[in-house]
């Protein structure tokens, strides 16, 4: 009887588990769309709406697809990447839509093959928020605080809340107690966003 209780919870488990990875990436990815679709909608509806003289069900859904593909197939285009460096710099003289921005372009940018974002460096384990209790972050700077007598080498660490990466808080740690795994900046956004679930089961750190 014990046996079974094991096994059924061990079944339980792993089919918990799966069910997580699985439901978890499509719930955010749900959330983006679901933002991305309300504003699109907002702005193209009325438009259509005006020209049509009447309201066509799932006009935003169509223009936000056609605006989403129309962005990737011209944004390798020369004059295309030029406006598109424009817009980032006239962003980033915004602080605030400075740091949401490259934010979210690096954790966008950590998924893809290949590409890699500014911000985020390594993947580090700290102790936070006690001593013996581990987290992982992201490095997304090195910073010298000093005084005048004085000089400490920190870095700025990026600690995601999951599931949504962009909601998370920053620590400032000595370099000298932050550890460096042997991880890419996608698979610990994997590690993390995924609560540990998405995981090899064997973390090691650099040598």
């Amino acid at each position: 009887m014990e046996d079974e209780k094991k096994t059924f919870w061990s079944v339980f488990r792993a089919a918990f588990g799966r069910g997580l990875v699985v439901i978890v990436p499509l719930v955010i990815t749900f959330l983006v769309l679901n933002i991305l679709f309300t504003a699109v909608d907002g702005i193209a509806s009325p438009i259509f709406d005006k020209i049509f003289e009447r309201h066509i069900p799932g006009i935003g859904f169509i223009t936000m697809i056609i605006l989403i593909l129309l962005v990737g197939s011209i944004s390798r285009n020369l004059i295309a990447r030029t406006i598109f460096r424009s817009m980032e710099r006239l962003i980033s003289t915004v602080p605030l839509a400075r740091t949401i921005y490259t934010a979210m372009k690096d954790i966008i940018n950590a998924f893809q093959p290949g590409k890699k974002g500014r911000s985020f460096r390594e993947v580090v384990m700290i102790e936070y928020p006690r001593a013996g209790l581990q987290t992982i972050g992201f490095v997304t700077n090195e910073i010298s605080v000093s005084d005048h007598q004085t000089r400490d080498e920190l870095i700025s660490v990026y600690i995601p809340n999951p599931p949504n990466p962009t909601s998370g808080f920053l620590v400032l740690v000595p370099r000298r107690n932050a550890r460096v795994l042997e991880m890419t900046v996608e698979e610990g956004l994997k590690f993390v966003l995924s609560g540990g679930i998405v995981t090899s089961g064997n973390l090691k750190f650099k040598s």
